[in-house]
């Protein structure tokens, strides 16, 4: 079956279910507590401690919407903020006691809709219904655990793979062509000569390297995110995240007040993960050595003075 027919199939399964788990919803989450605030709930239930930042990443709700939430749930008692012994900038939430009974409601609103959507299948068909559920979330359970995902500093060998796979993944995707890997092995090769107050990391996957990240010193108080990669095989698993973070800790032990990177407009993933990370866009300037084209270069600024995270 050809890839097409395999995507066909899914989204017609996905608007079937999407119109039963609909019908459940009508029935258990009505106001005040709404399908997104419920999941929220449940979630800072399962997850004892959390930040609100944990929350809004795994369930995907909008920076600014997670935000009125959390105030709305503290101002209401459902929730307490308890600021970190490690780190005064992370807060995580818990649920009150008050809230633990709107849990507890919630779950009994959801068991009696289930109980009404199965009342009517058969023993045989329940047991093959659960079967085929637990064969969907074990496939992608597997995929997004990553046991064997690695992040290290790099050692002989590494630096020639980093280039590598910027210009083949750069050419493939953006048709970047031979001048960039030459822009990036120039780079490379300067800091090796020279690594005071960067480092450079390979992430690997089951031993495999698929992707790097490094932080180059430009001055005393400033650092530079640099040669950020990773194997497109691999993207959307979380482990740009991890890159990301641990540059940034690297940055914060070196006591840097401020860290940036250059990237280019059409790098749409990577510009949102800039986002996320409160990285800002201060500049423009046109490129046309890397396509043969006008590409637009941008900027992206951090202060990790201001950097707060909830």
């Amino acid at each position: 079956m050809e890839s097409t027919q395999y995507v066909e199939k899914i989204r017609k399964f996905n608007r079937y279910y999407a119109n039963v788990l609909g019908k459940i919803d009508q029935e258990i989450y009505n106001q005040p507590f709404p399908l997104t605030e419920a999941r929220v709930i449940t979630e800072i239930n399962h997850r004892n401690g959390c930040t609100a930042t944990e929350v809004r990443e795994n369930l995907g709700i909008d920076r600014g919407y997670m935000s009125r939430i959390v105030q709305r749930f503290e101002d209401e008692k459902i929730i307490e903020k308890k600021q970190s012994t490690v780190d005064k900038r992370q807060y995580s939430l818990y649920l009150t006691d008050y809230g633990k009974k709107i849990y507890d409601e919630l779950v009994d609103h959801a068991n009696r809709g289930v109980s009404k959507m199965i009342q009517h299948l058969s023993e045989a068909e329940l047991a093959k219904l659960v079967a085929s559920m637990h064969t969907i979330e074990s496939i992608y359970k597997e995929r997004s655990e990553q046991p064997g995902v690695s992040i290290r500093p790099f050692k002989a060998g590494d630096v020639g793979y980093i280039a590598h796979l910027h210009g083949r993944l750069y050419d493939e995707t953006y048709k970047f062509g031979k001048m960039f890997e030459y822009y990036v092995m120039r780079g490379l090769t300067e800091f090796m000569i020279d690594t005071d107050g960067g480092e450079l990391w390979i992430t690997e996957v089951n031993g495999e390297l698929v992707g790097s990240i490094a932080i180059t010193k430009s001055s005393d108080m400033v650092a530079q995110l640099r040669w950020f990669v990773l194997d497109e095989k691999y993207q959307g698993m979380g482990i740009g995240k991890k890159l990301m973070e641990t540059a940034l800790n690297f940055c914060k032990e070196k006591h840097y007040q401020h860290v940036f990177l250059w990237t280019v407009s059409t790098l749409d993933a990577a510009r949102y993960l800039y986002q996320k990370y409160d990285f800002k866009l201060t500049e423009e300037k046109p490129n046309e050595e890397w396509t043969g084209t006008k590409l637009i270069e941008e900027r992206w600024d951090l202060d990790l003075n201001s950097e707060a995270t909830n």
